[in-house]
């Protein structure tokens, strides 16, 4: 039954990260094609923003080492985003060589994750994304900021607001179009997220440049994306069939899975274009080419997997 509540937007815009955030955190190597088929029905289910994959080093994230040969077999899809991580100069040319017109850089509140991540301080981070970010607008490039540990870091606890708020200016001001706000290990809950939310809006963060990315290490994901939307955000990541973690925190357990969130935003009569029933079947398939049942629990019902 759809029943909406006040206070909420009336369209939400999933960003699908199954394709690169789920795939890169598991244990086997996904075939080309099999990765291939995935962003294509993924697509055919309605999402029209997939994260197809990422620039990164083959050593560091050997999931994803197929990226030359993954991308060119998207070229098909009409209207759907495509967009790619790329952590350095060197990431950006592979992805310009190939034609991708989206970038993500990917930045962290904390020092350690930084350290662990890029084998830089924060500062430094931000100082190779400089030419990166610049380079990309002068292509007319969209560039999405994706800034981990917003909310807990497992080496340093919590993470306080204003050290948030301050990396999400400077990203902003290198030149990001939107950011992402990351709860890499899935500590936040709803009170955090809105006064992270109510910070950055007094920061002059415009809302609608605010993305959250939710990890549901403590089943908090789905509440603490409802404070998200009460709060004005309009764009949601979010992993088919709750693949995902991030290889460099190992407390970090899966994303939220994408079906739980459009069976939430369905409910209450917020639009997302995605057919529920298409997406549910394409991360059984999915999960079956993994080997394991999917962790979500609209996947489950909906298809019948034994949990």
């Amino acid at each position: 039954m759809t029943v909406p509540a006040a206070g909420l937007p009336a369209r939400v815009r999933v960003h699908e990260v199954g394709a690169r955030d789920g795939l890169q955190n598991e244990k086997a190597v996904v075939p080309t094609e099999v990765k291939a088929e995935f962003v294509h029905r993924l697509a055919a289910a309605g999402l029209t923003t997939v994260e197809a994959t990422s620039f990164v080093h083959p050593k560091w994230v050997p999931q994803l080492a197929d990226a030359e040969q993954l991308f060119p077999l998207l070229g098909d899809l009409e209207g759907v985003r495509l967009p790619v991580l790329v952590p350095n100069e060197r990431g950006l040319d592979r992805a310009m060589a190939l034609g991708a017109d989206r970038v993500a850089v990917f930045a962290s509140a904390t020092e350690s994750f930084a350290k662990a991540n890029l084998n830089r301080t924060v500062d430094e981070a931000l100082a190779m994304f400089a030419p990166v970010v610049s380079r990309a607008k002068e292509r007319d490039m969209h560039v999405r900021g994706y800034l981990s540990m917003c909310f807990g870091d497992p080496w340093e606890g919590p993470v306080e607001v204003g050290r948030v708020v301050r990396v999400c200016r400077a990203l902003l001001d290198l030149g990001c179009d939107e950011l992402s706000l990351g709860d890499t290990i899935g500590v936040a809950t709803p009170g955090h997220v809105t006064a992270l939310l109510t910070a950055l809006t007094g920061a002059g963060v415009a809302v609608d440049r605010v993305g959250v990315h939710f990890h549901d290490t403590y089943g908090q994901a789905l509440a603490n994306t409802l404070a998200a939307l009460q709060h004005g955000v309009t764009t949601v990541d979010a992993s088919a069939g709750g693949l995902g973690g991030c290889p460099y925190a190992k407390s970090a357990t899966g994303n939220l899975a994408t079906e739980d969130l459009v069976w939430m935003l369905h409910g209450l009569g917020i639009e997302t274009g995605v057919d529920l029933g298409r997406l549910s079947a394409t991360s059984a398939w999915m999960a079956d080419r993994l080997g394991r049942p999917s962790p979500s629990r609209t996947v489950r019902a909906l298809t019948h997997q034994e949990q």
